[in-house]
């Protein structure tokens, strides 16, 4: 193997050190998730489920209004600067929860968890630490951390309750977040240089391209409704667990482990089906209409245990394809100048989705009952669905990015148009201010020898 395959062990390092941050952020936001609504039953003002909601979903809303800015904030004075702030900032918030005697006040406290609007600022810092060939490689490892932290959140949150309820779980939060600062300061590498990253940044000046981009608006509005839907639900379903299925909160787990486990098993023949036989928009479609069917199914499964399992693991094996196969599309049909700017409205959309989702939920659940819930959810997904299904099918291509020497804007076109005419390469993009050649090239068969050639500058 050559050695450029290989992780260097700084960028080792940057990879574990910021997906152990990722996952030690979002342990603590998820962990609350399976068991909030009934905590909420026993406190001032969460007989109300909007209020119920509201708690859930704040931290949406604040995050997906400061990513943009913080991100911005980072290119000026620091990536660990802003990233320690910010957790700072969450590890606020998280106490403020956790001392809360009300309803109200936990939603401050959530609101202030999300105003830790890191996660741009995470892949901005990993794309400094890292060569262009490996970025892609290490994003896909902090993706896979996220998803595994979900899991394993819905398993140990009833556990974690019955130890030390969900004040301790919202000051947990708080002392994870102060882990992750340890971890930026003492574990991950200082950048040699920061600068703009085209890949993973947003840049203000494409978002008019993007927004613009139907195939793209496409995947916003599903990421916007997967997240809508799942905060809606756990505005009702671990009370339907407890109070209509009959299951005690402390052993909620036993629905979520084998479900979750279940789901995760399936996910996985379905990205090889997408993305090695290249059927991943007809994997998609499945996925979302499956989606579609989970929801119908748990409006009519709430009073019984074994169907609300049954749902459950039907919603969940659609959620884990779902989120896999999202971000593998937004790569595929952004422009390719523009990709962390896809990613940018991409992950804002996630986030007013979980803000929208769970002010919805938690009005409907309290003024028509949870069934409403689900129907707000059918409703997004069945539209999902009609978006899905006229979607463009997915080019079967990979991004390939190289550091480029001595690029001059003169080059950096002639470059881009001799890359663009290789065997197997589906656009081409040089930037010439961040050195880079960034390739949509074909899952096989293209001439990467040919590539490395005129980028060193010996054709």
């Amino acid at each position: 193997m050559d050695i450029t395959d290989v992780l260097s062990r700084n960028e080792r390092r940057a990879t574990i050190g910021l997906a152990a941050i990722y996952g030690l952020r979002m342990l603590g936001m998820f962990l609350i998730l399976p068991v909030f609504a009934l905590y909420a039953a026993h406190i001032p003002g969460g007989d109300n489920h909007f209020m119920v909601g509201l708690a859930l979903g704040a931290y949406g809303l604040t995050q997906g209004l400061l990513q943009l800015p913080f991100g911005m904030l980072s290119d000026r004075i620091g990536r660990k600067k802003v990233i320690v702030f910010g957790l700072a900032i969450m590890c606020i918030g998280s106490f403020v929860a956790a001392g809360a005697t009300t309803v109200q006040g936990i939603v401050i406290g959530r609101a202030l968890q999300g105003a830790g609007a890191i996660s741009a600022v995470v892949s901005a810092l990993l794309a400094d630490l890292t060569r262009e060939e490996h970025r892609t490689k290490a994003m896909a490892i902090i993706g896979a951390s996220i998803g595994a932290t979900f899991a394993v959140s819905l398993v140990l949150g009833p556990v974690l309750d019955k130890w030390i309820g969900v004040p301790g779980i919202f000051a947990l939060t708080g002392v994870l977040a102060i882990a992750a600062m340890a971890v930026v300061m003492l574990f991950v590498p200082n950048p040699i240089l920061s600068k703009f990253h085209a890949d993973a940044e947003a840049n203000p000046a494409r978002l008019k391209d993007v927004l613009k981009d139907t195939q793209l608006l496409r995947l916003n509005y599903g990421i916007f409704a997967l997240h809508a839907a799942q905060m809606a639900m756990f505005v009702v379903v671990p009370v339907a667990l407890a109070n209509y299925a009959g299951l005690p909160k402390e052993h909620h787990w036993w629905v979520y482990l084998p479900v979750m486990l279940g789901s995760l098993v399936m996910t996985v023949p379905g990205m090889i089906i997408g993305e090695k036989h290249g059927k991943l928009k007809q994997v998609f479609v499945t996925a979302v209409a499956l989606m579609l069917g989970a929801q119908v199914a748990l409006s009519q499964t709430l009073h019984g245990l074994t169907g609300l399992t049954i749902a459950l693991f039907a919603y969940f094996a659609a959620f884990n394809l779902l989120e896999a196969t999202l971000p593998s599309l937004i790569s595929k049909l952004a422009p390719t100048s523009a990709k962390g700017t896809a990613m940018g409205v991409y992950n804002t959309s996630q986030s007013m989705g979980i803000f929208v989702g769970g002010v919805a939920g938690g009005w409907l659940a309290q003024h028509h009952g949870f069934g409403s819930v689900f129907v707000l959810c059918a409703v997004l997904m069945a539209g999902w669905l009609v978006l899905a299904l006229g979607m463009q099918p997915p080019p079967a291509v990979r991004t390939r990015m190289y550091r480029v020497e001595n690029l001059n804007p003169s080059r950096a076109q002639e470059l881009r148009a001799s890359l663009a005419g290789i065997v197997g390469v589906v656009d081409a993009a040089v930037l010439a201010d961040e050195g880079v050649a960034m390739l949509k090239v074909k899952q096989s068969g293209w001439d990467e020898a040919a590539a490395m050639q005129l980028i060193k500058g010996e054709a």
